[in-house]
């Protein structure tokens, strides 16, 4: 009887076949890998996207403006906060053209603003209806704040004084020999300059308006660059 043929040489040829499949496989899935490494990248798109959206800067400050939007805001909120602290109030700083002579603030009939003015060292406030800007067409600053104090006493008045004496350095002895004047006459009427205190890094003068026949009396105050 013939000899059956050997199957080992076909078991090695299917075999050899089986590894060329799991060759071939293996590459397969290695490109599926690689394809889903190179998409990755993608994936991460949206994130960074939305980091640089929150890394972005948005312009805020707690300081007022005087373009038209400004000046309504302070009306509205009868409030304004002033930026001198590099001693003088920049119209670029306030969203005002060069050329502009800045608003008058007049909220007679409305209350009063809590006006604060940030100064090279500290700071400048008060209570007030009316705020001026004074300056030429040609500066890039306003060369003086000036604003209104009222009191319906002489007792508050001299109160007011003393207080930017102290908190400026107003002199005092100017203003103790004016309140001392005007205590022994309250009727009259009297129109004083105070030498301005330079404390806070900018010149604050108080300009005496009183009138003992009027109900109320005004300070005018002028806030400008130290010489």
């Amino acid at each position: 009887m013939p000899a059956l043929p050997a199957v080992r040489p076909r078991l090695g040829r299917q075999a050899a076949v089986v590894r060329r499949v799991l060759a071939v496989l293996g590459l397969a899935g290695s490109l599926a890998l690689t394809g889903c490494q190179t998409s990755s990248p993608n994936t991460t798109e949206p994130t960074s996207a939305a980091s640089s959206s929150a890394g972005s800067t948005v312009s805020t400050s707690d300081f007022s403006t005087l373009d038209a939007a400004g000046v309504d805001r302070i009306r509205a909120t009868k409030t304004a906060r002033l930026d001198m602290s590099s001693g003088s109030l920049k119209k670029a700083d306030v969203r005002v053209t060069q050329d502009s002579s800045g608003p008058e603030i007049n909220t007679r009939d409305s209350g009063k603003i809590a006006l604060t003015i940030v100064a090279p060292n500290g700071e400048i406030a008060g209570e007030t209806d009316r705020i001026r800007f004074n300056t030429t067409d040609q500066s890039p600053d306003f060369s003086e704040v000036t604003y209104f104090l009222t009191a319906d006493s002489a007792a508050e008045y001299f109160g007011l004084i003393r207080d930017g004496v102290q908190r400026y350095g107003i002199d005092g002895g100017s203003a103790e020999r004016w309140i001392s004047s005007t205590e022994k006459d309250p009727e009259g009427k009297s129109d004083f300059s105070i030498t301005p205190g330079t404390s806070t890094g900018l010149e604050v003068n108080y300009d005496l308006r009183y009138d003992g026949a009027k109900d109320t009396q005004v300070i005018i105050v002028h806030v400008s660059p130290a010489a």
